[in-house]
């Protein structure tokens, strides 16, 4: 039986890790100083570059797949003999997820045999880049669709993901919070700490004074929620704060013995709402 493991670009893995593995990536789109660009890990706009943008005040708007995104693709690989699995973007901060299910079910019409499974993966940036890893893993080690499946949909509320942000004008400007808060927010050097509910819905959970306390957070949540660090690979994601991330990883080995921690840069999805200096951690962890 062949399957594909199939996911958009929201996941936020590492060009290399994608190659490696084959996973075909669906593509979000955004806008930047009147250009359209292709989320494409960073080679038709480099992410450095991106946030130089953001840093320099140039307002980036995202686009949701389309329906003909995806059935291009899903037609390709099941005309080529796979059973699909796409592991997608949160249905709370988008219509993609919808938009795929619509191209789903054309295909289905046209033949009923078709297999693609869809699952929302209630989660974005590296806690979904989190899922696909574990699925390709599965994959790999001669596991089932439907084993595939299961072990996603049942682990997919466990999945953490906390985020920190060093500026709050990027969430005012996407109307999270407003020109007030933002200002004396700014004026304080309020950073808060969010994460990804099991709605799949980004929320704010409490807020720190100053960055190095804001990634202590991210840690102080990681030796709350984490379950078997010894068995888990971490992700950590930055917009263009390698140090920020390196020091969060350092942390995170100091007092655990992880198998791993990988640190990728976070796109343009999350990264044109969340602004430089964006960083964020997943792992499994107490049910969300």
């Amino acid at each position: 039986m062949k399957i594909k493991i199939i996911t958009d670009s929201n996941c936020d893995l590492s060009e290399k890790y994608i190659k490696d593995n084959d996973i075909p990536v669906v593509p979000f789109y955004f806008n930047l100083n009147g250009k359209h660009y292709e989320d494409n890990f960073g080679k038709e706009l480099g992410y450095k570059e991106f946030y130089n943008e953001l840093n320099n005040g140039v307002l980036s708007t995202t686009s949701q797949i389309t329906p003909y995104n995806f059935e291009e693709l899903f037609r390709k690989l099941t005309s080529e003999g796979y059973k699909l699995i796409y592991i997608g973007f949160s249905s709370a901060l988008s219509e993609t997820f919808n938009n795929a299910k619509l191209a789903k079910d054309s295909l289905v019409n046209e033949n009923k045999d078709t297999d693609i499974t869809l699952i929302d993966s209630l989660n974005a940036t590296s806690g979904q880049g989190l899922l696909v890893y574990y699925a390709v893993k599965m994959l790999k080690g001669g596991k089932s669709k439907e084993q595939i499946i299961n072990w996603v949909e049942n682990n997919k509320n466990n999945v953490n993901t906390w985020f920190t942000v060093n500026s709050l004008m990027h969430l005012k400007r996407g109307g999270r919070i407003s020109l007030t808060s933002a200002t004396i927010g700014g004026i304080l050097d309020v950073k808060p700490i969010l994460m990804i509910d099991r709605n799949g819905k980004l929320v704010s959970i409490k807020k720190t004074r100053g960055r190095k306390k804001s990634i202590r957070a991210l840690m102080d949540e990681f030796k709350e929620k984490v379950l078997d660090p010894e068995n888990q690979v971490i992700f950590i994601n930055h917009a263009d704060c390698l140090e920020d991330a390196e020091f969060l990883k350092s942390m995170v080995l100091e007092e655990y013995n992880v198998k791993d921690v990988v640190i990728n840069y976070l796109g343009p999805v999350i990264g044109s709402h969340g602004g430089p200096g964006l960083l964020s951690i997943s792992f499994l962890g107490e049910d969300v």
